[in-house]
């Protein structure tokens, strides 16, 4: 039996997005379903599958993941040698953390600049909050780039689950032109060179979903 991913509108959907990726790149197979963030019975078809009511959900069998950091952390068990966490013991425990941090943490830039694969690339001023956030990003990209980036142009050489967990963050970056370093400039253009990428920005650009609450210029919409 195949893994099945349920997911939310891929436009939107920084959190389903972030399992996706991993197994796209690590070459793991799967089936997806994407629901609609705004369908009038997401909330029934997602508690349905179990967890939370929230995507993306993981169902592999009898086994139901809701959450993204733990489907990553489900992945690695069940595909160990594809290499999703690093093999040194100092750089594992660093992408665990970075991974950790993007996940808890950034509530203001998550808010001032929400997911839209469909925006055209246009700058948005910052606020205070998102700036710090910015820049603590770009912090974490530096150091995992220069203490352990040095076999790849990813965040610990080869694309790996903290990459996964980031890569939502470069959508934002991209879509709002946000200044950054040139390391993480570079390290941006290899995770938008990759083909999984463009597969999930050409099926995004298909969906006939609008979000209001995630359309920062709205009433306007903006579109590629």
């Amino acid at each position: 039996m195949s893994l099945h991913l349920v997911i939310g509108n891929k436009n939107y959907s920084s959190w389903s997005f972030r399992p996706w990726i991993a197994m796209k790149v690590a070459g793991i197979p799967f089936d997806e379903t994407v629901i609609s963030l705004d369908a009038p019975d997401f909330k029934t078809r997602v508690t349905a599958l179990g967890g939370c009511g929230r995507v993306p959900v993981l169902i592999d069998g009898d086994v139901c993941v809701w959450e993204s950091l733990a489907i990553l952390e489900y992945l690695v068990e069940k595909f160990p040698t594809a290499g999703l966490w690093p093999q040194d013991i100092a750089a594992r425990a660093h992408a665990r953390a970075a991974a950790s941090e993007m996940h808890a943490g950034f509530v203001s830039l998550r808010r001032h600049l929400a997911m839209n694969v469909m925006r055209p690339v246009k700058f948005r001023a910052l606020e205070a909050g998102t700036a710090k956030d910015v820049a603590r990003i770009d912090a974490i990209w530096n150091e995992c780039r220069a203490r352990y980036g040095a076999d790849g142009a990813f965040l610990f050489g080869q694309f790996g689950a903290a990459d996964a967990m980031f890569a939502p963050i470069v959508w934002r970056f991209h879509t709002y032109a946000v200044e950054v370093s040139a390391t993480a400039g570079a390290y941006m253009r290899a995770v938008m060179a990759l083909p999984a990428w463009n597969e999930w920005r050409d099926a995004a650009r298909r969906e006939p979903w609008v979000l209001p609450e995630d359309e920062v210029d709205w009433p306007q919409v903006l579109r590629e």
